[in-house]
C-alpha cells in the first residue's frame, strides 16, 4: 500500500516530537529518503502541473511544512539560508547540483551578506539532505526536476535578507 501524505506528515510529526533538535530532523530526513522510494507517493505529491512551490501540508502544532516543487527547465538560486528554520531537500526526479557556502558577512537591511562557495555536490533521485538553521547553500538545476521538501516553518511568512557569492579576496 502506498504511503499517504497524512501518514507521512504523522511520521514526521512523531519524529520531531520524540526527538526535538537535530536528532529529530535527521529522522525526518531519513523519512524523506524512504518516501522518495515510494513511486506512488511521489506521483501523488508531484503530479503533472505541480508548480515550482506548493505547500501541501502545514503542521498546526509544530509548524513544519511539506512542499512539492516541480521545475520545468534550468533554474538556479543565489546563496541563502532558511532564516531561523531548517530545511530538508528530497530529490524525486532529475538532478540538483548544490553548493554549500561559508558566511563571510551577514546581511543587513541595507547590505547583502557575503558568502564564499566551499563545495559542490549532486542530489540524485532518492537523496535527501538536511540544512540546519543558518547553513548557506544554493541549488542549481540544469533540466527538469521534482523535489519533496520539508521546512521547519513555512518560509512564505519569513523575511530573509539576501546574500551574494564572493571569493574570499573580494570580501
Amino acid at each position: 500500500m502506498a504511503l499517504t501524505l497524512e501518514q507521512f506528515a504523522a511520521d514526521c510529526r512523531a519524529a520531531l516530537k520524540s526527538h526535538p533538535g537535530t536528532e529529530g530532523r535527521v529522522a525526518v530526513c531519513e523519512l524523506v529518503q524512504k518516501a522518495l522510494q515510494d513511486r506512488a507517493f511521489v506521483a501523488s505529491l508531484l503530479p503533472e502541473g505541480t508548480p515550482e512551490r506548493k505547500v501541501v501540508y502545514e503542521d498546526p502544532e509544530l509548524g513544519f511544512a511539506i512542499l512539492a516543487h516541480a521545475y520545468q527547465g534550468a533554474k538556479s538560486s543565489t546563496p541563502h539560508d532558511h532564516g531561523p528554520s531548517w530545511a530538508i531537500y528530497g530529490q524525486a526526479e532529475g538532478e540538483t547540483v548544490m553548493t554549500d557556502y561559508e558566511c563571510l558577512a551577514r546581511p543587513t537591511e541595507t547590505t547583502p551578506g557575503k558568502a564564499k562557495p566551499v563545495r559542490d555536490y549532486s542530489l540524485q533521485p532518492g537523496d535527501a539532505y538536511l540544512y540546519e538553521p543558518g547553513e548557506l547553500h544554493a541549488p542549481r538545476r540544469d533540466g527538469p526536476t521534482r523535489l519533496l521538501r520539508i521546512e521547519g516553518m513555512n518560509m512564505d511568512r519569513v523575511k530573509r535578507l539576501p546574500y551574494v557569492a564572493v571569493t574570499e579576496a573580494a570580501a
